[in-house]
């Protein structure tokens, strides 16, 4: 891969691109073990209802779809074969991106840091999604295409909260979506969505929700068997300024 100004980039043997600086650290990405842990809970399907969301977030009209802090490319990859074009899945994680780089022919991978500067041209995405990820509205602002638009997927409090008491799972914040709406100042908020669901939970399906997030660091109580909890998930789409 090359620039404009002659920088050039390999591609991974696995298929995805690197462009974290030299001696940077990857810190809180995800380990091998919560993305394998991730991917199998994902196809599973428990989650449909909120790739639906997505999906039907993304506006029409030209430029990529951007997943930042895409994960597996789960999302991504089903909201590309529902609206159709190409996209880009970013990521911390290079065992991330490994997976990102399979999951779909359309979508590219890519190792970058959130909250550095996006490696995307200015107006090239119609979509910028952050699912349960960080959000740097100032870079989602350039990287949009007119009419393009930011879609943030943000757990309420009700989110597997079975699992968070019983097992003593990191808590979502009670505030999120109130720092949420702070970070977006000077957005326009188009569209919110609430995707609730009863979920049902098989022991092992259990085991994969604390597996594949950060309770994982934590040491949580070990899950013991099944567990009925929720989807409690908001969607919500942002038109940014001017």
């Amino acid at each position: 891969m090359r620039c404009a100004q002659g920088h050039a980039h390999d591609v991974a043997r696995q298929g995805y691109l690197n462009l974290l600086p030299g001696g940077a650290r990857a810190g809180t990405a995800d380990t091998a073990a919560m993305v394998d842990a991730r991917a199998r809970f994902l196809a599973t399907g428990r989650y449909a209802p909120l790739t639906e969301a997505l999906a039907a977030a993304v506006p029409a009209g030209a430029g990529a779809v951007v997943d930042v802090g895409a994960g597996t490319g789960h999302h991504t990859a089903r909201v590309l074969e529902a609206v159709g074009g190409t996209g880009v899945a970013l990521d911390l994680s290079k065992h991330a991106a490994r997976r990102a780089a399979r999951a779909h022919p359309r979508l590219a991978s890519v190792v970058a840091d959130a909250w550095a500067p996006l490696p995307l041209a200015d107006g090239t995405a119609r979509a910028v999604l952050t699912v349960f990820a960080p959000r740097a509205a100032e870079e989602a602002a350039r990287v949009l295409a007119p009419g393009g638009r930011l879609v943030v997927a943000v757990p309420t409090g009700r989110h597997l909260r079975a699992l968070v008491d019983g097992l003593g799972l990191v808590t979502v914040d009670p505030r999120k979506q109130e720092r949420l709406e702070a970070r977006l100042a000077g957005w326009t908020r188009v569209q919110d969505v609430l995707v609730e669901r009863p979920l049902a939970l098989t022991a092992d399906e259990v085991a994969l929700i604390v597996a594949m997030g950060p309770s994982s660091r934590h040491a949580p109580a070990a899950p013991t068997g099944p567990a009925t909890t929720a989807l409690s998930v908001r969607v919500s789409t942002w038109a940014p300024p001017g």
